[in-house]
């Protein structure tokens, strides 16, 4: 089995050694670019999962992604990967973010201001930035909420396993109804469910200050958080090949 890991920097493991985001932070892996740096990855959740359950680990999440670009490397995945036994998890980012396609090259973009653009595309990028107010948050979330519950009835109807969380951005209740995600995705509709808020409730600190990045300790708190929603049968996301419960090592 694949356990297969998208999202944002959360789970790409940002900042868990030597406040590395991206490979290309470190001069010995330059030729990575925005992948991972290979040293934070055995400390992420997924990588601790992935340990856990015996599967094998593909860590497909990018920092400073948006959900663009998550819902689209998902689906080249799953496209490539056809006659595989995967089990999807993805931690959802930011509604405000987008992706943004230039010849041949995809842009991670925030409402933050500071990401690196082509120079033809900054002026469009700081118009863009002063044009993220709460009813462009409210309407993009509406258009996340339809794409997400879109890709897990793809998934649901094709019997791929998956489980979904949101990170930092959850559904407000005043955009959109509620629907049934039939136990696939985690509190979606209050922040209580959250990755961020999860973190502030156990008491995890950030990396340092100013980060929004949690320590090695919080990636094995949600890591035990996750574990029985992919083993226990109770839920209908659990991965019926695992080993018994029984015999599962508990990483620290």
């Amino acid at each position: 089995m694949i356990l297969y890991v998208n999202g944002d920097s959360h789970s790409a493991g940002a900042e868990l050694v030597n406040n590395y985001a991206f490979a290309d932070d470190d001069p010995k892996h330059k030729h990575l670019g925005r992948r991972p740096h290979p040293d934070c990855v055995p400390h992420t959740y997924g990588y601790k999962l992935a340990q856990t359950l015996d599967a094998v680990f593909y860590l497909d999440a990018e920092s400073g992604s948006s959900n663009a670009r998550i819902l689209r490397t998902t689906q080249q995945f799953l496209q490539n990967n056809r006659k595989q036994d995967v089990f999807v998890l993805i931690g959802w980012t930011s509604w405000d973010r987008e992706e943004w396609l230039d010849k041949d090259t995809y842009y991670q973009v925030t409402a933050g201001g500071t990401d690196s653009v082509p120079a033809h595309l900054e002026e469009e990028y700081k118009e863009w930035v002063l044009k993220q107010t709460m009813q462009e948050l409210d309407r993009k979330q509406l258009e996340w909420h339809t794409k997400i519950y879109e890709l897990h009835t793809t998934l649901q109807d094709a019997g791929i396993a998956h489980l979904f969380f949101n990170t930092y951005s959850w559904f407000r209740s005043h955009v959109q109804q509620c629907v049934d995600w039939n136990n696939c995705y985690i509190d979606p509709y209050n922040e209580s469910g959250t990755y961020n808020a999860w973190c502030l409730q156990n008491n995890h600190k950030p990396v340092g200050y100013g980060s929004y990045h949690y320590d090695r300790d919080a990636h094995t708190g949600w890591y035990k958080h996750l574990l029985p929603r992919l083993t226990d049968t109770t839920h209908d996301v659990n991965i019926k090949t695992v080993r018994s419960e029984t015999q599962l090592r508990v990483i620290e």
